[in-house]
């Protein structure tokens, strides 16, 4: 039987079957760094294929290019022997919950996922950190060979990715920033489905080489567009004070997402609110009714979007509507005499001539749903309800203060331990506009203080689904954070430092994303009592924890073991590891959901887990017999895992495959 590899995919290779597909003339052979030949590109052939004249040598073409750019490709397409360990005790309904929490570095976490959650994205939503000068970006080392990298993957916590200072007066300050975000851009394209989405906020410093790096790896042809998100109202700045960030939007493909995104008008509920009161007190003066809606919508700002609908000024028994034009879209086309209702004389006839014929238009007239003036000397107006427009194209304009999240989270906490969350307001938003919905996956891999977990559930609690969130964060100490910050930064994560401590918490960020997951799930039952009887929203989620890979050494390189060293190596699982441990590491080879249920038997003595009933079973008990083999063959699992060195006997292991193939003929065996 087969054995599971344990280890992310290896993006060169599956590359180069793709290309060997396509041009099978341009695959070659040559040897590696040990002699042994193995598959490799003829890249001059390549080009000469992609070329309609003949290629002698490099030339000039239009491309993003900095310092690293190769080494950061090769780290993209590199496996790390690596696994998720379950922390059931850091978890929130660990059995029933689908959402995902990864701690750990968001490039490993993006190459573990590689299998599992391949083209089942539906969104991507990162806030990478900002490149100001004086901020941390992961660290990836791009001068150690690939041989190197990859015993380097394999340790813990010695020579792990960490967060470095980049620094304005360095050399490599773009060059380092791009090679952190080229890699896991790279790796997230493969996560989106065919009709998916990547939003990445950003700010100006790094603006121009985000949206080059973006069409690069994405395409210039999928490009959506950007968002301006007016969140500031500071003049404290040289030059011209930036009170704005971008969100850069990109689909996987625009065959498959023809981008009909409309997103509800904001501040109708507060319209709806006051014309109620305005009917209240008025009764059907509609008179009286639009003469107080004009006084209301004054007292907005133009920045306010309350104010953008004021036309909507006028109210029936229909509703709130504004007076629209009559006119038709071709001169003359249109002309007969319309009565007034009240005074009976023939109206003033717009000069284009009316927009229908004359019959729908008296139609209209009888409906009440034109609005004429107070005699027959004005043209009347169509009458366009509120209810009727209240969804609009996704703008590419949106004002809202960056402080409000900072507010909420305040009241959340009990104290200020955030610096300029993002909003979930407006990230549920977005989420709904691009058509976030039913069971759909939201994946974020710089999760931060949690943002789009609180948007996620946001989004399910307004329109009753059921999406996922798969949030990644580095667990950032934040007393080294600490020691480099200033002003309201330094107090902010003093106030952070002060609240983990309080509670027993390791002082990272992590926790503190963690801690806000908990924080709102809890509001939300709070609020809503009907919630709380039918448990329609999922506010759990399952903490998984990037680690070295369950297996030995001996695992990946059988022939680097010496004779001496053999007796050490009978079992080639790490002896610190749990059975649920091997569990999630298989799921993970196997490209199995990580968010499935998972239930726990005994049979014969033996502990078994059931992923999704009977997706995939597996025991990682010793002593396992043949008859205990033909019970989980009764089960008729999809997929079947033993331990290698599980079987009572090497006649056992011969005869496994024999009795699946009789009892269960359709499972797929493997051992670890």
């Amino acid at each position: 039987m087969d054995k599971l590899k344990m280890h992310s995919p290896n993006l060169t290779e599956a590359n180069i079957d793709k290309l060997a597909e396509l041009f099978p003339n341009c695959i070659t052979e040559a040897r590696d760094a040990k002699g042994e030949l193995k598959k490799a590109v003829d890249f001059d052939l390549l080009r000469q294929e992609l070329s309609t004249s003949v290629v002698e040598g490099p030339q000039e073409r239009y491309q993003l290019s900095w310092p690293g750019k190769r080494e950061a490709l090769l780290v993209a397409n590199t496996p790390v022997f690596k696994t998720l360990r379950p922390y059931r005790e850091e978890s929130l309904n660990f059995n029933e919950t689908e959402n995902i929490f990864i701690e750990g570095d968001n490039l490993e976490a993006l190459k573990l996922l590689q299998e599992n959650y391949l083209g089942k994205i539906k969104l991507i939503y990162i806030d990478p950190p900002y490149n100001t000068g004086s901020d941390f970006v992961y660290r990836d080392d791009f001068s150690e060979s690939q041989a190197e990298f990859l015993v380097r993957s394999e340790q813990k916590d010695e020579q792990g990715q960490q967060l470095v200072l980049n620094s304005s007066s360095s050399g490599r300050f773009h060059s380092r920033w791009l090679n952190m975000m080229y890699p896991r851009l790279k790796l997230a394209r493969n996560l989106l489905r065919d009709d998916g989405v990547i939003l990445v906020s950003i700010d100006e410093a790094e603006s121009a080489n985000l949206r080059k790096l973006c069409e690069e790896v994405f395409g210039s042809e999928n490009y959506a567009g950007d968002i301006v998100w007016k969140n500031s109202s500071k003049n404290d700045q040289d030059y011209i004070s930036v009170q704005h960030e971008y969100i850069f939007c990109f689909v996987k493909s625009k065959k498959d997402n023809p981008g009909q995104w409309l997103e509800r008008k904001e501040g109708l509920d507060e319209i709806y609110k006051a014309f109620d009161e305005f009917k209240a007190k008025h009764g059907s003066d509609w008179a009286a009714i639009h003469k107080e809606a004009l006084a209301w919508y004054r007292q907005y700002p133009e920045s306010n979007p309350i104010y953008s609908s004021k036309h909507y000024s006028w109210m029936d028994e229909n509703g709130v509507y504004f007076p629209d034009n009559i006119s038709g879209p071709n001169v003359g086309q249109y002309v007969y005499e319309l009565p007034h209702p009240v005074t009976g004389k023939n109206v003033k006839q717009p000069s284009r001539g009316w927009f229908c014929p004359e019959e729908k238009l008296k139609d209209l007239a009888k409906n009440n749903l034109i609005h004429f003036g107070e005699d027959e000397s004005t043209v009347p107006c169509l009458k366009t309800y509120l209810k009727k427009t209240e969804y609009k194209s996704l703008s590419s304009v949106v004002f809202r203060d960056g402080r409000a999240a900072s507010k909420r989270l305040r009241t959340l906490f009990g104290d200020n331990i955030f610096t300029n969350p993002k909003d979930e307001f407006l990230l549920s938003s977005l989420m709904k506009a691009i058509g976030v919905q039913g069971d759909d996956i939201v994946l974020d891999f710089f999760a931060g203080s949690g943002s789009t977990g609180h948007a996620v559930m946001n989004l399910n609690h307004e329109q009753k689904s059921s999406c996922r969130y798969i949030l990644v964060q580095l667990p950032e100490d934040l007393n080294e954070t600490y020691r480099t910050a200033t002003g309201l930064n330094k107090k902010v994560l003093r106030n952070a430092i002060e609240y983990l401590k309080k509670r027993n918490k390791p002082e990272v960020l992590s926790e503190i994303c963690k801690e806000r997951l908990r924080l709102c799930g809890k509001s939300f039952l709070a609020e809503d009592s009907l919630f709380q009887e039918s448990l329609q929203i999922d506010v759990g989620f399952r903490v998984l924890k990037i680690d070295a890979s369950n297996m030995k050494e001996v695992y990946y390189t059988p022939d680097a073991v010496s004779q001496d060293l053999l007796a050490d190596q009978v079992d080639n699982i790490r002896e610190d590891r749990t059975p649920e441990d091997l569990l999630f590491q298989v799921l993970l080879d196997w490209g199995v959901d990580l968010a499935l249920p998972v239930s726990q038997q005994s049979i014969a003595g033996k502990t078994v887990f059931f992923v999704d009933s009977n997706a995939l079973v597996a025991c990682f008990d010793t002593g396992i017999d043949e008859d205990f083999v033909k019970l989980l063959a009764g089960h008729k699992p999809l997929r079947v895992v033993f331990r290698d060195a599980g079987f009572a006997s090497d006649s056992v292991k011969i005869n496994v495959e024999q009795v699946f193939k009789l009892l269960s003929p359709a499972t797929e065996i493997k051992t670890l």
